[in-house]
């Protein structure tokens, strides 16, 4: 079952012209030094939005982050880096969390780093679930709720009427 397509978050520092934007492009920010991954972790979104970026800079590489399960971390290490790295994520939040699914809150020291969204939209991830079929079929029918109740609305002109 296809969840949807969703977008990273890119922290970068606030001193960074984008920063005041909300927005930054693909050359602003293949000209940073990028922390994500590591790629084990998702090696086709990894590669897919690699190519991407060498689109822009052919020699383009990501670098590993320092820690990988704290954002707060990898945010302040970025931000003190020599020169100024941007944090590359996944999803921190959903807009609408669906009944009994905790938000994963914002971190609240960010470290002088604001979260901005890449123009165009040229890096996305799509989230599928998948199940076997020999699970019991009421837990088959708890994971097609969740996931159904976790999937964005289609646009209304998208919608089916009737």
């Amino acid at each position: 079952m296809s969840l949807g397509e969703f977008e990273p978050d890119l922290w970068i520092p606030a001193s960074h012209p984008a920063a005041r934007r909300g927005t930054i492009t693909l050359p602003e920010m293949a000209r940073l030094p990028v922390i994500h991954g590591p790629r084990r972790a998702s090696p086709g979104t990894y590669d897919r939005w690699l190519d991407v970026l060498r689109t822009v800079d052919l020699h383009f590489a990501f670098t590993d982050p320092p820690f990988r399960h704290s954002l707060q971390i990898a945010l302040a290490f970025a931000a003190t880096a020599d020169p100024p790295a941007a944090v590359l994520t996944g999803r921190t939040a959903t807009t609408a969390p669906p009944p009994g699914v905790i938000r994963r809150l914002r971190p609240a020291d960010t470290s002088d780093m604001t979260r901005v969204s890449i123009t165009g939209q040229p890096l996305t991830a799509t989230a599928a679930l998948v199940w076997n079929s020999d699970l019991p079929r009421p837990l088959q029918q708890i994971l097609f709720d969740t996931a159904d109740a976790a999937t964005p609305p289609a646009p209304a002109s998208l919608s089916r009427v009737g």
